[in-house]
């Protein structure tokens, strides 16, 4: 049974709906259901959305460390998410589709693919059910069918609507004050009866809205679209029951997407669906948090600028899950040089060693607290540093790669520098004996603003990463 393993082992998990740090115990001994919000497939993932897939795959890691079968699906966003979490605004898929002038099923499979590579690159183990919105339409018509019987939905001119009135709970994972927000905000409900009540079907055409839908279905309401949180209530229920172990999201989904599930959910089983609710945090650029729509990086433009996906994984890893982590190219060099530290002392040492009991423990004990990687990461570099024969020191860091995920076990070749920075700085060199000082002097901030910088010495130029 895992409740008499190893204290060592013990695995804590903070829990956001009661705020703290629990035990973990799954519904069956041996396997771990999961539920993942998957993105919403309108544009390309920037790395602020990579992160938390990163986050993810480390909890996948780690129940397996502890010897459990993980059973995990994922969802793909590929209708339903307006503009507006108010529910109103236009459909993201829509809008993605008139942006790259194709149909919105084709811009959902392309920016699928994508995603998904993203992952691969990085490392992150693909969930072994990834099922999209729009392949599960009756399950999600049926869920609503459910709560309409129990008397939770309503119908305006534009679509059905959840009561959120009718939950007392309602909100308690972002411990929303329902009554504050009602009386203290002036806002246009629309058709909508309370601030917070959501819609779980909207009609094709209504009067305010003509627009005609590339993406649209039968119900028994009339033709339309789901809305977005209805999604995750009815895929979670076909592939892994009414009640499951973990929900994980970004922080994003607490308040609203989350709260939401939670309300469809308790409206129709008298409960939530998840055991555990794990949310990331936001990775910031310049202090500000990344969007699709906005401020944006993706992790092509890292492998442009010559750093390997694996360079940022192990930045990511270098801070906790539910801590922001800022990012900046100055903290990408510093892992991108840790890490290719670590594979030449690798690459130097024999192997057939054996893992060390106790630093394994102390590792193993750091991620069983919660996902500690910052502290993991400092126990691995104690080791590289420690009195043991380098053939046990790669044993037991091989072992920690299980959870890192760095692919310690591969030697990958490190380009230095990729051609085209090389191809710029020749450039740039040229102009300067040239004396075409205005063209230098641009080749050099060029440089500059993807991360590297340029040296002039007697004997020529030296590249440097910033």
């Amino acid at each position: 049974m895992k409740s008499e393993q190893n204290p060592v082992k013990k695995l804590q998990l903070f829990d956001t709906y009661r705020r703290g740090i629990y035990p973990f115990y799954p519904i069956s001994d041996e396997v771990v259901s999961i539920y993942i919000c998957g993105p919403t497939v309108y544009n390309y993932a920037h790395i602020g959305n990579l992160r938390n897939y990163v986050f993810v795959d480390v909890l996948k890691r780690v129940l397996r460390i502890n010897d459990y079968t993980v059973q995990d699906v994922m969802n793909i966003t590929d209708v339903g998410h307006l503009s507006s979490d108010a529910d109103s605004g236009e459909d993201k898929m829509q809008i993605g589709a008139r942006q790259q002038q194709r149909c919105a099923w084709e811009i959902a499979k392309y920016f699928e693919t994508a995603f998904l590579d993203d992952l691969t690159a990085l490392e992150v183990s693909h969930a072994g059910v990834v099922c999209r919105a729009t392949e599960h339409i009756d399950e999600q018509i049926s869920y609503i069918v459910q709560l309409e019987a129990k008397g939770f939905t309503y119908q305006t001119p534009d679509g059905i609507y959840f009561d959120t009135q009718m939950l007392d709970s309602y909100g308690y994972i972002a411990r929303l004050n329902i009554a504050g927000q009602q009386g203290g905000k002036r806002v246009d409900l629309g058709h909508k009866r309370h601030l917070t009540d959501f819609a779980l079907w909207k009609f094709s055409v209504t009067k305010d809205d003509t627009k005609e839908r590339q993406m649209q279905w039968s119900s028994p309401w009339g033709t339309g679209f789901p809305g977005w949180h209805i999604e995750c209530s009815a895929m979670s229920e076909k592939y892994l029951g009414p009640r499951f172990d973990i929900h994980v999201g970004g922080e994003d989904h607490i308040s609203v997407h989350h709260a939401n599930e939670i309300a469809q959910c308790e409206a129709r089983y008298g409960e939530q669906p998840a055991s555990f609710w794990m949310h990331g945090r936001f990775l910031q650029l310049d202090g500000e948090k990344l969007s699709k729509s906005g401020k944006s990086l993706r992790l092509l433009d890292l492998v442009n600028r010559g750093y390997e996906p694996l360079d940022f994984r192990y930045l990511l890893l270098t801070s906790h899950y539910r801590s922001h982590l800022n990012f900046s190219i100055k903290a990408l060099n510093s892992a991108a040089r840790a890490l290719k530290r670590l594979r030449t002392m690798l690459a130097t040492w024999p192997s057939f060693g054996e893992i060390n009991v106790g630093y394994k423990n102390s590792f193993v004990g750091l991620v069983n607290h919660d996902l500690k990687m910052p502290q993991a990461l400092a126990v691995l570099w104690q080791v590289t540093k420690s009195g043991l024969s380098n053939a046990d020191k790669k044993a037991t860091i091989y072992f920690f790669d299980k959870i890192l995920g760095l692919s310690l076990s591969q030697q990958v070749a490190v380009k230095e520098y990729p051609q085209a920075i090389i191809d710029l700085a020749n450039n740039r060199d040229e102009a300067r004996k040239n004396q075409r000082w205005q063209q230098s002097d641009a080749i050099r901030k060029e440089l500059s603003d993807l991360g590297y910088l340029i040296v002039d010495g007697k004997s020529g130029y030296k590249i440097k990463r910033i």
